[in-house]
């Protein structure tokens, strides 16, 4: 399970947070453009624990994480993204590993995205990571969302999403407590909170 274990290539976080971050497209239009995202290993997956970040990583300040394929930022909210093959980002299963990093509040959110998969696939996928999540922390909360279910206690969430060429993806959030903090330092930074952008890849 590629994301219990920590990335043996780390940078500074003061780097990435106090410095300006290498720019691509845009955070909010990167992951606008990805649709769909989530944290898991898909062959052999758990939801994670509440007191702890998936990847080896904690919430809450940390003092490096795994070098990022790409950096963005806005207002207090540092993006990390990771891509196919570059750990986090690691499995077959993968496609993008996002990392968000608040400035005061440290790493308050995980993002995951697996690949498109066939319809005839996404029942095997998906299993595993339910019945997981099931044993770990009980029944999800059926999201007003479709295709969404929630643990609350370990504030995981898990999400089905359409893809390009008639294909789907599975979303996983794991989110740490100050995360509503981060988020409100966000509006008042951006006239947004932060978790529009997360919002917007649940859209249905």
């Amino acid at each position: 399970m590629p994301w219990q274990h920590p990335p043996s290539k780390y940078v500074p976080v003061y780097v990435l947070t106090h410095s300006p971050p290498k720019r691509g497209a845009g955070w909010p239009r990167v992951l606008s453009a990805t649709l769909v995202m989530g944290l898991a290993c898909m062959n052999n997956a758990v939801a994670a624990d509440a007191d702890k970040a998936p990847f080896g990583l904690s919430w809450g300040p940390v003092t490096s994480v795994p070098r990022p394929s790409m950096a963005d930022r806005e207002g207090n909210v540092t993006a990390l993204f990771y891509f196919d093959g570059q750990a986090p980002a690691s499995g077959p299963d993968t496609q993008q590993v996002v990392l968000e990093v608040c400035r005061d509040e440290g790493l308050q959110q995980v993002i995951w995205v697996s690949q498109p998969f066939p319809e005839a696939e996404l029942a095997a996928k998906y299993a595993p990571i339910y019945r997981e999540g099931v044993r770990r922390h009980g029944e999800p909360l059926k999201d007003p969302r479709p295709d969404t279910v929630l643990w609350p206690t370990s504030r995981t969430l898990l999400a089905i999403r359409a893809a390009a060429g008639a294909r789907k993806r599975l979303i996983m959030i794991a989110t740490g407590d100050r995360y509503e903090t981060c988020s409100a330092a966000h509006e008042i930074a951006t006239g947004h909170p932060a978790s529009v952008h997360t919002s917007a890849l649940l859209d249905p």
